[in-house]
């Protein structure tokens, strides 16, 4: 006779506490579709890729005045922050300094001072605001992808005298010095994540700093393309191919675009993901033979 299959009971966030007065028991708790994140919080396992439901999960135990801090509130914020450890799904949360509580293997507590300005609302959820997730951000990443960060903040309205502004406010301690080195970089014209890291492995070798978005045309005012990076008294373009690049539609119009700028006395360098991070210092010096 087969087995009767029971269904899971819970339906969102809970402690056991919270799971006991909706009437689902311990075994329950249980349930193969059920996910314990830590010591007193579940979550049903259909929801546990979700970071907001992770937060509101976190949130349940949390102590009072904890908000959503660092890499959690960047993806709350809409950020894509490149380099990071995709498989640590643990939730950033900021708690006050007199609190004691402690990270778990659902969470990392951060405690530092959270003045009524850096924080703010989204939706029901208490999240530092952009600015104070960009100064709490500089003390977590390296300046990579920090930049692709300050880039994509500006490009969606930030400020720069407001990050100024947050790094004035937390002038010393962990990232300020980071912070200080990334943001005379930071662009918003940058267009996406990875072609911000590149963008940094050129400047922390000490080469000429590039235009973004380069518009090429030739001597009749025609338009040849347009280039990530470009350093056009060189008549050097660098490219970062990403993923999208190897689809059939996208290949063919690369190769004839490149064609059409080698042909107009452009060199072009393309670099992908493998390039950028596995051989870094290839890229340095293969942009660095072209300028010569």
């Amino acid at each position: 006779m087969p087995t009767r299959r029971v269904r899971c009971r819970l339906t969102g966030p809970a402690t056991r506490a919270d799971a006991l007065a909706a009437g689902i028991r311990d075994w329950q708790l249980r349930h193969a579709g059920v996910d314990r994140l830590s010591r007193d919080t579940y979550l049903p396992r259909a929801l546990s890729g979700e970071i907001g439901s992770r937060l509101a999960a976190v949130l349940l135990t949390a102590p009072p005045g904890a908000v959503a801090s660092h890499l959690t509130a960047a993806v709350l914020w809409g950020l894509e922050v490149p380099l990071v450890d995709r498989a640590d799904r643990r939730v950033d949360v900021t708690v006050p300094m007199t609190s004691r509580a402690g990270s778990r293997r659902d969470r990392r507590v951060h405690r530092t001072p959270l003045p009524d300005g850096d924080t703010t609302q989204l939706g029901a959820v208490p999240v530092t605001t952009p600015e104070r997730t960009w100064r709490d951000l500089a003390g977590v990443l390296q300046p990579a992808p920090l930049l692709a960060v300050t880039d994509q903040l500006l490009a969606r309205g930030c400020r720069r005298p407001d990050l100024e502004a947050a790094l004035v406010g937390r002038p010393t301690g962990r990232g300020s010095a980071r912070a200080r080195a990334v943001l005379p970089v930071a662009d918003p014209r940058a267009e996406s994540p990875m072609e911000s890291v590149l963008r940094w492995l050129v400047h922390a070798a000490g080469l000429p700093a590039p235009a973004l978005q380069h518009v090429v045309r030739d001597a009749a005012g025609r338009f040849l393309g347009r280039a990530d990076l470009a350093c056009p008294d060189r008549r050097l373009l660098v490219e970062f191919d990403g993923d999208v690049h190897r689809e059939r539609d996208v290949f063919v119009d690369d190769a004839r675009r490149q064609n059409r700028l080698v042909a107009a006395g452009w060199t072009v360098l393309r670099f992908t993901s493998a390039d950028v991070l596995g051989h870094p210092d290839d890229v340095v010096t293969g942009i660095r033979r072209a300028l010569r």
